[in-house]
């Protein structure tokens, strides 16, 4: 059964890894191809309002915050498909930092930005920390195997 676990666990991670990397290369298609998104509830073009190099600056926000996805989403395949799906223990407690931190901080906006939970980002955030839980979880055997 343990084996199945492990397999149902790196294979559940490649999934969210890959969604992270597709979601922020949309995102940058967005920032960079003149396309409108919303930026809360209000079109890119009305905050805007005209001015060029505001419309520029929100981009340039989406563009990096798109890029450092993309960042995170790659080194997290590489370390999934890599030393956790070959079960070494270290990568395990990386990956639950890494997925620990989203989360906290993309939460984090529920009570230092008043958005409501599940509004905003806050709950994608929270979503993808606790299924990144759940899969090291199927695994959490490897750390007692190891140690």
């Amino acid at each position: 059964m343990g084996s199945k676990l492990r397999t149902t666990s790196w294979i559940l991670l490649t999934v969210v890894g890959a969604l992270v990397l597709v979601g922020s290369l949309a995102s940058a298609g967005l920032a960079y191809s003149r396309g409108e998104y919303p930026i809360g509830t209000v079109p890119l073009t009305e905050v805007a309002a005209g001015r060029e190099g505001v419309a520029t600056a929100l981009r340039a926000i989406r563009g990096t915050s798109a890029a450092y996805a993309a960042a995170y989403a790659v080194l997290f395949l590489f370390i999934v498909t890599g030393p956790y799906r070959r079960g070494e223990v270290w990568d395990w407690w990386a990956i639950l930092g890494g997925a620990r931190a989203m989360g906290l901080i993309g939460v984090a906006r529920v009570p230092f930005l008043g958005v409501p939970f599940g509004q905003l980002g806050s709950g994608p955030a929270f979503t993808q920390m606790a299924i990144i839980v759940v899969a090291l979880l199927l695994d959490v055997k490897r750390l007692k195997a190891k140690s």
